[in-house]
């Protein structure tokens, strides 16, 4: 049961905090079910305080906020084990175009997540390379303007301590900063790339990858996927050509993926694959395919919703 019904509705400045909450955590922890999870949980420890409690704290959203973000920060302890464990390749779970604005269709809770650069595939990539330390104090400073008084709150550190975590952060993120092409030129190159990938036209192929591209396919085990990165173009299409003969019938369409164009696959009308790209000076240099059926949820009722007409071009990135 929703928790705004199982409690009669609450408070609405209470409930208005959920979208917010749910955008923190999905930047924490790379994933829309843990993150529906972790508000779930959050709102979970709200209501389980007494009403006398609940009025004496001062900022329920600056309560709500510590409250997830410790839930955020243990989750991202422990998930450093299970992807140990994890079969192959691990990628932040994609997101379907922003829904909801513009008298689109709405959806809970992916339409919650505002599609900006903190949530391009490649940023959240570098996220998971940090600690989750520097990962907390990072996304809430950087990302979300919390004071470091109140970051120290929910890292139980001092506020120096935290702004050296977030310098940290900010040096891992400029290490792996490249010019990235923008959004127009984006979606052309992803264009042609589809076209190039239908036509098994291995000349344009290669014009379009970066010499040192690189591909990083996550099917968890659970489906066929590379268990490892693939590297340099020539590889890439190689390895397409040879296992292109033993894949069913595909169909491949544009879409907008973590707010960035894209392309997802669709076998027997299922979305198999999602993929996401980053264009560099006109050439793609990294392309993280989505095969897990478990991080494909989202995608299940989204796409009709977002584009009906399959013929339609991706829409331009948030």
């Amino acid at each position: 049961m929703d928790l705004q019904q199982q409690h009669g509705g609450p408070d609405g400045a209470i409930m208005g905090e959920r979208r917010r909450l749910t955008n923190l955590a999905y930047r924490l922890l790379g994933s829309l079910a843990d993150a529906e999870d972790v508000v779930q949980e959050t709102y979970a420890r709200w209501y389980a305080q007494s009403e006398r409690q609940r009025a004496a704290i001062e900022s329920p959203g600056g309560w709500l906020t510590t409250v997830a973000g410790r839930i955020c920060l243990n989750l991202l302890g422990s998930a450093r084990a299970r992807r140990e464990r994890y079969v192959g390749e691990w990628i932040p779970e994609p997101l379907p175009a922003h829904r909801g604005e513009g008298g689109g269709a709405t959806a809970d809770p992916a339409d919650r997540i505002t599609l900006d650069e903190s949530v391009h595939m490649a940023f959240l990539v570098v996220l998971e390379s940090m600690t989750p330390a520097e990962r907390v104090a990072f996304v809430l400073h950087d990302v979300f303007q919390y004071p470091f008084a109140e970051v120290a709150e929910i890292l139980g550190r001092s506020a120096a301590a935290c702004r050296q975590l977030a310098t940290s952060a900010r040096r891992r993120i400029r290490a792996s900063a490249a010019p990235v092409s923008p959004p127009s030129t984006q979606a052309g190159v992803v264009r042609e790339f589809k076209r190039a990938w239908e036509a098994k036209d291995v000349r344009s192929l290669m014009d379009l990858l970066d010499p040192d591209a690189t591909v990083i396919a996550d099917g968890g085990g659970l489906v066929g996927a590379l268990l490892e990165p693939l590297t340099g173009r020539e590889n890439i299409v190689r390895a397409y050509l040879d296992t292109s003969r033993f894949v069913p019938a595909t169909t491949f369409l544009e879409r907008t993926v973590n707010g960035q164009p894209g392309l997802i696959a669709r076998v027997d009308g299922v979305t198999s694959t999602v993929f996401a790209f980053r264009v560099v000076d006109g050439r793609i240099t990294h392309i993280w395919g989505v095969r897990n059926p478990e991080k494909l949820r989202p995608w299940t009722d989204a796409d009709a919703e977002e584009n009906p007409n399959d013929n339609d071009p991706a829409p331009e990135a948030a």
